[in-house]
């Protein structure tokens, strides 16, 4: 089961954290999410999971619930990087 690390600005950091969405939309691909934030960047944050499919985890991330979840949790979607270990 690869590592993924998302890397993403967003609305307003404390919010994101906070925020159970993630937990919600990534439950049926992805397990052991941990969330960070870059100190001093009050926008940048990551997050790290462990996703046994790539392609589920893609066709949510492309849903309209994956939509949803990055407006509700203040995502910026065209800061979204996505790096699998490799």
């Amino acid at each position: 089961m690869p590592k993924l690390i998302a890397t993403h600005e967003v609305d307003d950091v404390a919010h994101w954290l906070a925020s159970s969405k993630r937990d919600e939309v990534f439950s049926g691909v992805a397990t052991n999410l941990m969330t960070y934030v870059l100190p001093g960047d009050s926008n940048r944050v990551a997050l790290s999971m462990d996703v046994a499919d790539m392609d589920a985890l893609d066709a949510m991330m492309k849903s309209d619930a994956g939509a949803e979840a990055m407006k509700h949790d203040g995502v910026r979607p065209s800061t979204v990087v996505m790096y699998v270990q490799g």
